[in-house]
């Protein structure tokens, strides 16, 4: 699974103090699982965030990131950032922290019964 680790390395940064961060693999790269939650993931060259319907909008109409798809469904509370909107630490951070923002607010995946 190829991903930016550089990228992931700044995001493992910006979390280190927390407790509840567990990483996984999908999204063809690392996420950030905060509190069982899929919180930020790091997809390829690319930054997807978790930030809430609402922000999302605010987020889209600034520019520097886009809808995700997922099978040709929109993803409404998801955005991937483009690489100019997180190049410096303060960039990431930013959307880092609306990721953690969201986080007490979204929905916990459903167990798969196995």
């Amino acid at each position: 699974m190829a991903y930016n680790e550089q990228l992931a390395n700044r995001v493992r940064e910006l979390l280190i103090d927390r407790e509840d961060v567990i990483e996984k693999e999908m999204f063809s790269g690392i996420c950030f699982m905060v509190d069982h939650k899929m919180c930020v993931c790091v997809s390829g060259e690319e930054l997807l965030c978790r930030i809430g319907k609402e922000k999302v909008t605010e987020e889209l109409e600034n520019g520097n990131c886009r809808n995700m798809m997922n099978n040709g469904r929109l993803m409404k509370d998801y955005v991937y950032v483009e690489d100019i909107a997180i190049n410096n630490q303060k960039k990431l951070k930013y959307w880092v922290d609306l990721c953690l923002a969201f986080n007490p607010l979204a929905k916990s995946a459903k167990k798969k019964n196995t």
